[in-house]
């Protein structure tokens, strides 16, 4: 049977370009691609795929929150992060997410064929190019740490947080959410509230230095 995957990135030609090379394999079949994190979660709900190829840093809604929300739904989907970032931070985020693995875009197509056989056959995979004291040291912390300061946010809140560091007005943020823009207005509060920051700007910082947003 072959390896069902759904990739994960806004940016096309790599995408397209990872689309065609996985078709080349006899064992693996990318059934759909997403240029965003709210897409993912949609196709990942309605077509269930086997790995989702997931980057980390796509507007909207990012890989960590895609990944958290998909599975929250379908703990037995597999997503590999695929990413630039070598920032503990990331890594941190993307596996506490629950994420799989985590492979650096710089990598040989080879090193992505094996780390998707390696999660398919329910294994972890972490890139050899993020060194050994990054891993130990999010081990150790995970075993100590309460979370970051992200996890005082409800999932909408981060949602919400995001498009507000993103620069989205209170109207387009409610569109894309399709709540109401009272309803916005009362999560900007909550979330400036719980995390003690009063002004969007402030807010912005929060975001890009939590990994929220790559702005």
């Amino acid at each position: 049977m072959r390896i069902r995957i759904l990739l994960a990135d806004d940016h096309t030609l790599l995408r397209q370009g990872l689309h065609a090379l996985i078709e080349e394999q006899p064992d693996m079949n990318v059934i759909a691609e997403a240029d965003d994190g709210r897409a993912t979660v949609q196709l990942a709900a309605k077509l269930r795929p086997d790995i989702i190829v997931m980057d980390i840093s796509m507007p909207g809604m990012n890989g960590m929150e895609a990944t958290r929300q998909i599975l929250s739904q379908d703990p037995g989907i597999k997503v590999l992060a695929l990413s630039m970032h070598t920032d503990r931070r990331f890594i941190e985020e993307m596996l506490s997410a629950g994420a799989s693995g985590y492979l650096l875009k710089d990598c040989a197509f080879e090193e992505l064929i094996y780390a998707l056989h390696a999660l398919a056959d329910q294994r972890m995979y972490l890139s050899p190019k993020i060194s050994d004291i990054v891993v130990k040291d999010y081990a150790c912390r995970c075993s100590k740490s309460t979370g970051s300061s992200l996890s005082v946010l409800s999932p909408r809140e981060r949602e919400v947080l995001q498009l507000l560091a993103e620069g989205k007005s209170t109207r387009i943020i409610a569109a894309t959410l399709h709540v109401g823009m009272k309803t916005v207005e009362t999560y900007r509060q909550q979330i400036m509230e719980k995390l003690d920051i009063h002004t969007v700007a402030e807010l912005t910082k929060f975001a890009v230095r939590e990994g929220l947003t790559s702005l």
